[in-house]
């Protein structure tokens, strides 16, 4: 690949990425409001197993809604790394944050702003530093990166720990724990992003004329991807018909931009040509990132805004001032004090202890 074309796949990769955080970051509100509807209606929810969300609407807008955001990451991982394209989903984080002071009445304040501030400099961060070139360019060069055994081991360890989290940890502690369903997810998000980014050279490999669809991993990329997303719908809709959007979606973000970076790692070995300082910018940028949505969403229910600092500064004031009137209060009324008798602040005490209090 020419140092031109590179450049070009890239912005392209990016343009698609950012295209993608903004219907996903759309598709949570509008599936949140359709569970909404249907808890209000009494129907079964989908945290208990139920599926009444498939006559909703609204759901499925913006499952509609996902799925073009979906198509557009798909696209991007044919043109981009995934070390770019997958810390870029901290855009719907935002989206959706904002979306859901809107329509969810959740509120956004202080905390929150300079948090989607740190999102999108760490973001900025990361694209800045991202590898611009992709090692792998066809599909025998992806058989070849699956069978390695690296990857093999890695593979089999997700593959054992989901399966454990959906059939023994999931019935007990799913209802409680709002980690369980995130960690299903975010592993089987792994998987997903390795199949999206197989088929996405397998299209490429199509489009220039080459007989691909006859390579029988194309076809078990796309059974792989099916059975992934699949899962990952699931265990999102439960997640988020449980638990509080606003925390939800920040910590499916961090884990599953997580598993894919160490994925991505293991199999196609980005990070191998990268230099020194264009990995420390990657990884400082996406550790930005997390700080921004943990202030996102950390202090969500604390009402403060900017108005709200002289006030508190006044406030702080006020109560300094009030701590040494009253220490000065006390120092004063000491000479005062019967024999024996002590100044504890509430009460007053007797040394020999017979006087407890009054």
């Amino acid at each position: 690949m020419s140092l031109g074309r590179g450049k070009y796949d890239f912005y392209i990769g990016l343009g698609l990425a950012m295209t993608s955080s903004i219907f996903i970051g759309g598709s949570f509100i509008l599936k949140k409001k359709g569970l909404l509807r249907l808890a209000r209606k009494g129907s079964m929810r989908a945290g208990q197993g139920g599926h009444a969300y498939l006559k909703e609407w609204l759901w499925w807008a913006g499952l509609l809604s996902m799925g073009a955001g979906e198509v557009a990451n798909f696209a991007a991982y044919a043109f981009a790394p995934a070390t770019l394209v997958t810390p870029l989903g901290a855009l719907s984080v935002l989206v959706s944050a904002i979306l859901s002071s809107y329509f969810l009445n959740e509120r956004l304040n202080l905390h929150g702003k300079i948090g989607c501030l740190l999102s999108i400099l760490g973001s900025t961060v990361m694209v800045i530093h991202a590898p611009k070139e992709e090692e792998i360019e066809t599909l025998n060069e992806m058989s070849h990166k699956l069978g390695d055994p690296g990857f093999v081991v890695f593979a089999t360890f997700v593959v054992i720990v989901a399966l454990i989290f959906i059939f023994v940890v999931g019935p007990r502690h799913g209802q409680t724990n709002i980690l369980v369903y995130i960690t299903i997810c975010s592993m089987i998000g792994a998987f997903s992003v390795s199949c999206v980014k197989g088929l996405g050279i397998t299209i490429k490999e199509l489009l220039a004329g080459k007989p691909v669809l006859q390579h029988p991993l194309a076809w078990i990329l796309l059974l792989s991807l099916v059975v992934c997303v699949s899962t990952q719908i699931n265990y999102l809709n439960r997640a988020l018909d449980i638990f509080n959007t606003s925390i939800v979606t920040p910590i499916y973000y961090v884990f599953f931009t997580t598993s894919v970076l160490t994925c991505s790692a293991i199999l196609f070995k980005e990070w191998q040509d990268m230099p020194v300082d264009d990995v420390i910018g990657t990884l400082s940028g996406f550790f930005t990132i997390i700080v921004g949505i943990f202030l996102l969403h950390a202090f969500k229910d604390v009402s403060f805004s900017l108005a709200s600092l002289p006030v508190s500064f006044r406030k702080d004031e006020k109560t300094m001032n009030g701590s040494l009137s009253n220490v000065y209060e006390v120092l004063n009324n000491e000479e005062g004090l019967p024999c024996g008798i002590e100044y504890t602040g509430d009460n007053i005490s007797r040394r020999n202890g017979n006087l407890t209090s009054f």
